[in-house]
């Protein structure tokens, strides 16, 4: 989609923040689904680059400084940011978030095109700009072990969910990663730290388990455990999450991995299936209830 075909979709108000351009810091009131109240602020500023850092082969982990929009964030939600060296015209780039946390924000991210190229290149003391706290994450009370369960970058908001969650109480926090090989496998030593429990899968074998996330998964879901299941990551393994969960009567909630345009719901660019019909990813979502999505 052209860039003049999204920004004529997006209403006047929003148009700088779909387009990357220069603002002073603006507030803009969130939306929310139907049966929740409206709790978060997005807040769009320049950011002043902490750190940034290679965190595994072709992954990144950035930090910037972003007070206000640290402090109204949710595990799940997403930030938009304009990157810098592409053109003044480039589309923002969405992000998970992995740590918000004492005025700092924290994304995990994997090199895998043009935008995420240019964004290598920021260092810190550099300035990016960047829009959030974007769409509807995830609920940090959970009844039960939490589990979590994370494909290769997937697991960056699934870290944010889990230190929200050891704040709030909960003793039990197990996380099942999964990637092609254990270069794939992030944080790790981030999810010990939390005191949280790990069962890895890679599909080659050089760590934990040789094949599928869905095998240790399977082997815990067989023990009976009272639990809530957590996803983010490709397709095919929200899709075998979000059926286990059925099948074992347990809540899911599953968050979609789409390229959300526009960030406000205006571009309908993220559309995802659901039994209510058709919902845009950036704005009822990216998290939904597992009953809720037709694959």
């Amino acid at each position: 989609m052209a860039l003049r075909d999204v920004l004529a979709r997006v209403p006047p108000a929003f148009r700088g923040f779909a387009a990357g351009k220069a603002h002073e810091t603006v507030h803009v009131a969130g939306s929310s689904r139907p049966d929740e109240e409206d709790r978060d602020m997005k807040v769009d500023e320049l950011c002043r680059v902490k750190s940034h850092a290679e965190c595994g082969p072709g992954y990144r982990r950035l930090v910037f400084e972003a007070p206000q929009m640290a402090s109204g964030l949710q595990p799940g939600q997403f930030v938009h940011v304009r990157v810098p060296g592409l053109e003044p015209t480039a589309l923002r780039r969405p992000f998970s978030v992995f740590d918000a946390a004492e005025g700092f924000v924290t994304i995990l991210y994997k090199t895998v095109g043009r935008g995420t190229a240019a964004l290598n290149a920021v260092r810190p003391g550099d300035g990016v700009r960047v829009l959030g706290p974007l769409g509807h994450g995830f609920p940090t009370a959970c009844s039960g072990a939490a589990y979590l369960v994370g494909g290769g970058y997937g697991v960056a908001p699934l870290h944010f969910l889990a230190k929200r969650l050891k704040a709030a109480g909960l003793s039990r926090i197990v996380l099942f990663a999964g990637g092609r090989t254990s270069a794939d496998l992030l944080a790790l030593e981030d999810f010990r730290a939390l005191g949280a429990e790990l069962r890895l899968a890679t599909n080659d074998g050089s760590l934990g388990t040789k094949g599928f996330v869905t095998a240790p998964l399977d082997a815990a879901l067989a023990a009976g455990e009272e639990c809530e299941l957590f996803a983010c990551g490709p397709d095919p393994m929200l899709k075998a999450v979000a059926e286990r969960a059925i099948a074992h009567g347990r809540k899911g909630w599953i968050s979609m991995d789409r390229h959300m345009i526009c960030g406000v719901g205006a571009c309908y660019a993220c559309i995802q299936r659901t039994v209510r019909g058709n919902s845009r990813c950036c704005l009822e979502g990216p998290v939904f209830r597992a009953e809720d999505l037709v694959w």
